[in-house]
C-alpha cells in the first residue's frame, strides 16, 4: 500500500500543472544590451538524429509509435508487473529493455565508440538552426531549444538573433565541442558580428567548457553563461554504469514539486518510503539495454572523475573499447583538468563568463553526493563538497586562500575556494537541475549576465551573491535578516519574510534559530499574499562570532492539502572573531526542539526509519515556539 501511496503521489505531480503564468520580467536599459547573437547550447538529447540511408529521423521519438509498441507487449508488461509484486523484476526489465533496444536500435554504438549506422544531424548550418526561420519551417516547435527561455530573449533581441545547437550527443564532449566551434564560425558569418553569446545547459555545459578549454584563444564569445552544467560529468551517469541504483523518493518527489511549480508540499509525507521496486527494474533494465547506449561516449564524459576509473574497469573490456577508453581518458586525464585554467584565460582575454549551480540535493538516483538532483556540485563546478548530510564544522579553513575572499557557504557544505572558477560561480541552495527558468532569482541572474556587462563575479552586485537560496514558488518562502548580506547574519533587529509562491497566500506559524539565541514575534493571523513580504522583531543575543553557520526554519500553512510545511535556511554569521579552527565533518542536519527530548540515536534513527522525524519536528517547533511565546 505504501508504494501504491507513493507511485500515486509521483503521477499526480507529474501530471500537475501550475495556473499561473510566470510574467515577471527583467528589466533592462536597451542601451546596455548586447547585439551580439545567441547560441542556445541545450541539455542532453535534445538534438534531432537522421539516417540518411533510410530517409529517417531515428532520435525525437514518436509517442504514438512507442503507445502503439506498449500496447503490443501490454500481456507481457502484465506478466512483469505481476512477477514484480512478488519481487521479480526480472520479466518486467528485460520485456522493457527489449522494448527500448528496438526503439533505439538505430542509435547504437559499437564497443569502440563508432556508430553502427551512418547517422546525421537533422538540420546543423547556422541558417537552418536561425529561431525566426525555423518558426516558419517548423512552426510545430521541431530544433528551438528551451522555448520558455527563447520566447522571453526575443523580447530583448528578437528571434533573429538567436540560434540552437545541435550536435550527435552520443558521441563525447571533444567531438561536441568540435561541432560547436563549427557553428560559432557559420553563425558570425550569418549574422555579420564578430562575435556570439552562449547559454549552455546540462550537458550543453559540458560541451561549451570543453569548447573554451580548447578553443577559447579564439576570442569568439563575448558572454557564456553555463547553467547547471555537467562540465566534470553527472552523478546519475555513474549510477546507470555501474548498475547500482538507490532511488530517493522524497528527493524525486521535491525535483517533480520544483519541475511542475507545484505549491503542494508532498515530499515529507514519504520521507522514509524508497521506491525499491524501481531499483529492482532499473538494475534488471539496464545490462538489458547496455549494449544499445552503453558505448556511447558522451555517457563516459559523464562519469565524475574520481569515480571513472572504477566505473571503466567494471563495465569496459579494454580489447574492444580502447578507442572509446583513449578518447575519454583524453577528457578526463587531459582536458578537464585544464577548465579551469582556460577558462580563467578566456576572462583575462575579455570574455564574461558565469556558472550557476544548484546544490543541497542527493542525486535522485542514488549517489550520496551534494548535486542538483542529476549533477554532483564538485563536478558543476570544481568546488569542495562535504559528504551529503554532513558539513564542514565552524571554523573550517578554505582549501585556497583565494586573495583572502571568504568562499564557504552559510550551510557549511560547501568550499567555493577549488571551483573552476572561485569568482564566477554562483551556487544556489535547493536549485534543482533545469529549473533555472522558474526561479526568479537565478532567472534574473542568467538574464543579465547574458546580455549585459552588469554582472561580472560574484562581487559586482549585492544583491547576486556568491551563494544564495532557491525561490522557486514550491518553496513558498523565503528569509533574510535586514541590512545583511543575503545568506548573512549580523547586527539586526528584523527578519524579512517573503512569500515566493505563486498562487497561494501564507500564514507563519512558528520560526525557530539553531545557532543563535535569538527569537522572533510573529502574528499567525496575518497572510502574506504570493509575493509580499512582512518584517518580523528580531530579538535576543546575536553571538559576536563570525564563520559560524546558523539555521533557521519556518513553519507556515498555504492553504494546501498539506497544511503544514516548513523550510530551512542557513546563514553565515558575520559578527566578531572567527570561532577556533577545525576540520571536523559533522552532521548537516538542523536542530530543531524535537531534538531536545530525543534522548538517544536509537529512538533518532527509528523515527527517521518511520518517516515521522520531520513530521513530528514540525509539530514540536510550533508547540515550542508558541509555549515560550506565552508563557
Amino acid at each position: 500500500m505504501k508504494k501504491i501511496i507513493s507511485l500515486l503521489l509521483s503521477l499526480l505531480l507529474v501530471f500537475s500543472t501550475c495556473a499561473v503564468a510566470f510574467s515577471a520580467s527583467v528589466e533592462f536599459d536597451e542601451n546596455e544590451i548586447s547585439d551580439y547573437p545567441l547560441i542556445i547550447v541545450p541539455g542532453y538529447s535534445s538534438s534531432s538524429l537522421y539516417d540518411p540511408v533510410e530517409d529517417k529521423v531515428v532520435w525525437g521519438l514518436d509517442w504514438d509509435h512507442v503507445l502503439d509498441r506498449v500496447m503490443n507487449r501490454i500481456i507481457d508488461l502484465g506478466i512483469g508487473l505481476g512477477a514484480l509484486t512478488l519481487g521479480n523484476a526480472e520479466y518486467i526489465g528485460q520485456t522493457v529493455g527489449e522494448e527500448i533496444n528496438a526503439l533505439f536500435e538505430k542509435m547504437r554504438c559499437n564497443p569502440d565508440g563508432t556508430s553502427v549506422y551512418p547517422i546525421e544531424r537533422t538540420v546543423s548550418t547556422a541558417e537552418e538552426l536561425n529561431n525566426a526561420n525555423l518558426m516558419i519551417t517548423h512552426p510545430n516547435g521541431d530544433h528551438r531549444q528551451e522555448q520558455d527561455m527563447a520566447a522571453e530573449f526575443a523580447e530583448y533581441i528578437g528571434h533573429e538573433n538567436i540560434y540552437n545547437f545541435t550536435c550527435d550527443f552520443r558521441m563525447g564532449s571533444e567531438v561536441c565541442a568540435g561541432m560547436l566551434d563549427e557553428l560559432i564560425q557559420d553563425v558570425k558569418k550569418h549574422s555579420g558580428k564578430e562575435k556570439v553569446n552562449l547559454l549552455a545547459v546540462s550537458h550543453g555545459g559540458q560541451v561549451t567548457a570543453t569548447y573554451l578549454t580548447l578553443y577559447g584563444w579564439k576570442n569568439d564569445v563575448d558572454n557564456a553563461v553555463l547553467t547547471v552544467p555537467a562540465i566534470g560529468g553527472a552523478g546519475i551517469a555513474y549510477d546507470a554504469v555501474v548498475n547500482d541504483f538507490d532511488f530517493d523518493e522524497e528527493c524525486l518527489i521535491r525535483f517533480i514539486e520544483h519541475g511542475t511549480r507545484t505549491e503542494e508540499d508532498y515530499n515529507w509525507l514519504v520521507k522514509a518510503q524508497q521506491l525499491g521496486f524501481v531499483d529492482l527494474i532499473l538494475e534488471e533494465l539496464f545490462p538489458v539495454v547496455f549494449p544499445t547506449i552503453g558505448y556511447w561516449g558522451s555517457i563516459w564524459d559523464f562519469i565524475p572523475a574520481d569515480k571513472y576509473e572504477y566505473a571503466k574497469n567494471t563495465a569496459l573490456k579494454y580489447e574492444e573499447s580502447a578507442p572509446l577508453i583513449e578518447k575519454s581518458d583524453r577528457f578526463h586525464y587531459e582536458i578537464l583538468p585544464k577548465v579551469g585554467e582556460k577558462l580563467t584565460e578566456c576572462i583575462e582575454n575579455g570574455m564574461n563568463i558565469t556558472i550557476i549551480s544548484g546544490t543541497g540535493n542527493r542525486i535522485v538516483s542514488g549517489l550520496n553526493e551534494d548535486s542538483d538532483g542529476i549533477i554532483t556540485t564538485a563536478a558543476s563546478t570544481g568546488a569542495t563538497c562535504a559528504p551529503y548530510g554532513k558539513r564542514f564544522a565552524d571554523g573550517y579553513v578554505q582549501k585556497n586562500d583565494c586573495g583572502g575572499k571568504y568562499k564557504l557557504s552559510p550551510s557549511m557544505t560547501i568550499d567555493a575556494s577549488t571551483a573552476y572558477l572561485p569568482d564566477n560561480t554562483f551556487f544556489v541552495n535547493g536549485l534543482f537541475h533545469g529549473m533555472t527558468y522558474w526561479d526568479y532569482y537565478t532567472r534574473s541572474l542568467m538574464m543579465i549576465t547574458l546580455f549585459t556587462d552588469r554582472i561580472t563575479d560574484v562581487y559586482s552586485d549585492p544583491n547576486y551573491p556568491q551563494f544564495r537560496d532557491t525561490t522557486n514558488p514550491s518553496s513558498s518562502v523565503f528569509a533574510q535578516f535586514k541590512g545583511c548580506k543575503p545568506g548573512v547574519l549580523a547586527e539586526t533587529d528584523t527578519l524579512v519574510v517573503t512569500n515566493c509562491s505563486w498562487q497561494n497566500s501564507v500564514k507563519l506559524s512558528a520560526i525557530n534559530c539553531d545557532g543563535a539565541d535569538i527569537e522572533f514575534r510573529i502574528d499567525p493571523s496575518v497572510e502574506l499574499a504570493p509575493g509580499e513580504s512582512i518584517e518580523i522583531p528580531v530579538s535576543g543575543d546575536i553571538p559576536d562570532v563570525s564563520a559560524k553557520s546558523v539555521s533557521l526554519t519556518i513553519c507556515f500553512t498555504n492553504g494546501t492539502v498539506t497544511p503544514l510545511g516548513y523550510r530551512t535556511q542557513y546563514f553565515m554569521l558575520d559578527n566578531g572573531d572567527p570561532v577556533e579552527e577545525s576540520d571536523e565533518i559533522i552532521s548537516a542536519d538542523a536542530k530543531s526542539p524535537l531534538d531536545k527530548l530525543i534522548i538517544s540515536d536509537g529512538i533518532d534513527n527509528l523515527l527517521k526509519d518511520l518517516g515521522l522525524k520531520e513530521f513530528l519536528a514540525m509539530i514540536f517547533t510550533v508547540i515550542d515556539y508558541w509555549f515560550n511565546f506565552i508563557f
